[in-house]
């Protein structure tokens, strides 16, 4: 009997979903419309469909809307020591960093931060240590390259960092995997969890990730700004009015002296942001 209610019952949930793609959709926006509609049919999750949305616009981003720009770039020298460049590793804790000789123009490779873990096992003599013995080949794209080709070639070539290129053949900034994974599936990253009894995280770039939920009082005084708390209880308030509207994942709007970028959002509130100080 209960088989007989299940087997009924995956019946109706195709039979919805058969009917809410019934009209076949001409363009992208029109499927996106049908999602949604399925979503607020109860046949899609916010999850799911913040999912779906992300695999589907991924093809609408450049390598140049997402890359850690080069004013941010966390980069070691090929002269440096290791008691000149762990300090930063280690400030950082990121997991790959990018090389250079003369310039930041000058990428010789790149650095996985596992491969040092022989330096804490014995006593390396500074004279022959050489860093460049100890790197990877770095893979270099353009800033134009759509994302959903980058992820492509990623999983093809089992790379998970590329160094992005302008129009004139220097370095504009980096690009990894986890970046353009987060757009499909929001953020992974740990430097991107906020602690539950905190509503602002500062990042070893020098941005912060914000939630929504952050009282405007609160904003005001870590940052020392004066926006008004009459017109908005939350940074999430003041941000959508900002937009005009109800931002999807990596909008950008400013604000003051800040960038606000949106991390996390589902189709009925923001949840998180990603602040860049304009004036530093």
């Amino acid at each position: 009997m209960s088989e007989d209610r299940s087997s009924s019952g995956q019946k109706s949930w195709l039979g919805k979903l058969t009917q809410a793609f019934a009209h076949e959709p001409k363009n992208r926006q029109e499927l996106l419309e049908l999602l949604r509609e399925a979503h607020q049919n109860k046949l899609l999750d916010s999850e799911a469909l913040a999912i779906v949305e992300g695999a589907i616009q991924v093809a609408d981003l450049q390598v140049r809307d997402i890359m850690v720009p080069r004013s941010q770039l966390i980069s070691i020298k090929a002269c440096q020591t290791p008691q000149e460049f762990l300090p930063a590793i280690i400030d950082a804790a990121h997991s790959r960093y990018p090389v250079v000789g003369e310039s930041l123009d000058d990428v010789i490779g790149v650095l996985l931060a596992k491969d040092l873990l022989p330096l804490l096992l014995k006593q390396h003599d500074e004279a022959v240590f050489n860093l460049k013995d100890m790197l990877r080949p770095a893979t270099f794209v353009p800033e134009s390259k759509r994302l959903n080709v980058l992820l492509r070639e990623f999983r093809a070539n089992h790379n998970h960092m590329a160094i992005v290129i302008d129009e004139y053949g220097g370095v504009a900034g980096l690009v990894t995997i986890e970046d353009v994974l987060e757009q499909i599936v929001g953020d992974i990253e740990d430097e991107h969890d906020v602690e539950e009894d905190s509503y602002i995280k500062p990042l070893p770039s020098g941005d912060f990730i914000v939630k929504a939920l952050t009282p405007v009082d609160a904003f005001n005084e870590f940052f020392e700004t004066h926006f008004s708390e009459d017109d908005f209880d939350t940074v999430g308030g003041l941000v959508m009015g900002s937009f005009g509207h109800l931002p999807k994942r990596n909008e950008t709007t400013e604000i003051g002296d800040f960038r606000f970028r949106v991390l996390n959002a589902d189709s009925r509130r923001v949840h998180l942001l990603r602040l860049t100080p304009l004036s530093r």
